[in-house]
């Protein structure tokens, strides 16, 4: 169970750490932002968090810290993109004898079983996020809409922590869910992001962009590849939901960009390793083909590889 008035620490200082401890801040929790960017830091600590949101804009005081200065907490909370996962977990490293929970909402597959190697299964949580937000500077973020989270333990162990933090989530106005079976909220989520990000990068479009017969033909082949992917695994996922909600994004957040197209404008490294590339992975180690996944993949590495010659 979290304390009463929790320490949080927020490791990566994107556009959804910025939101949760903003959002977590204006309910006066005690958050820190921790990130390798100094210059980054230097704006959130000097000017705060810029918020906006249906309800306006405002600047919240966040802290802001180096990993290696970090002290204790109750509450880590990972948020870096799936690529810099395990750097950033062993940064972070020295705060385990202390026991916090640790919890993932990140994008993708395999972040938990990292976060577990270091604080131990029975502190991990892991869970979706169906928020969108977008960095409008160093440190301020937009974001509109609906914001649902899915929380629960990685191991059963684990799974009492769930019902203080996604309170403590829902106080910070993120409607929260405790799943009894996580797995198979992280697989719909990756589905969902595996139908829509990809294609945004290597068409370089908006959601807007994808809002027709072909976009959606391929979103709702990778759905139908990521449900055989989880059903091999022995996870059951919801087909029609996924694509329900690809339908609702594609509406709803017409000119949002997806991280990966974010990551290709700013030349950054892509998270197609923990989604469409894992997907692939684990349907070719148990025998299901995922040709768009397979083609979507390689196609984002080819435009990775460009990018740096």
């Amino acid at each position: 169970m979290l304390p009463d008035n929790p320490s949080i620490a927020i490791i990566g200082a994107g556009a959804m750490g910025c939101l949760f401890a903003a959002r977590l801040a204006e309910q006066g929790a005690r958050v820190t932002l921790v990130d390798v960017d100094r210059e980054r830091l230097a704006a959130i600590g000097r000017d705060g968090v810029t918020l906006s949101d249906d309800n306006g804009a405002r600047t919240l005081a966040v802290g802001a810290s180096l990993a290696a200065d970090l002290q204790p907490v109750d509450l880590l909370v990972l948020f870096t993109k799936g690529v810099h996962s395990a750097a950033a977990i062993k940064s972070v490293a020295h705060l385990a004898d202390a026991r916090p929970i640790a919890l993932t909402l990140q994008n993708g597959i395999g972040n938990a079983e990292l976060l577990a190697a270091t604080f131990g299964g029975e502190q991990v949580l892991m869970g979706t996020a169906h928020v969108p937000a977008d960095l409008t500077g160093p440190s301020s973020v937009m974001t509109h809409g609906f914001g649902h989270l899915d929380i629960g333990g990685f191991t059963p162990a684990a799974q009492p922590f769930a019902p203080s933090v996604a309170a403590l989530l829902q106080s910070a106005g993120f409607d929260t869910h405790v799943a009894s079976d996580i797995n198979a909220a992280v697989w719909e989520k990756v589905a969902f992001n595996a139908a829509l990000n990809a294609s945004g990068m290597i068409c370089q479009v908006p959601n807007a962009g994808l809002d027709n017969e072909s976009g959606r033909r391929i979103a709702e082949k990778v759905v139908d590849e990521t449900t055989a992917v989880a059903a091999a695994k022995g996870i059951t996922i919801d087909r029609d939901r996924i694509v329900a909600t690809v339908g609702s994004a594609l509406r709803e957040h017409a000119h949002h960009k997806a991280s990966m197209l974010q990551d290709r404008e700013h030349k950054r490294q892509t998270e197609i390793e923990t989604i469409n590339g894992a997907i692939a992975r684990e349907g070719a180690r148990l025998g299901v083909p995922t040709p768009v996944c397979d083609t979507l993949s390689d196609l984002v590495r080819i435009i990775e590889l460009a990018s740096r010659n």
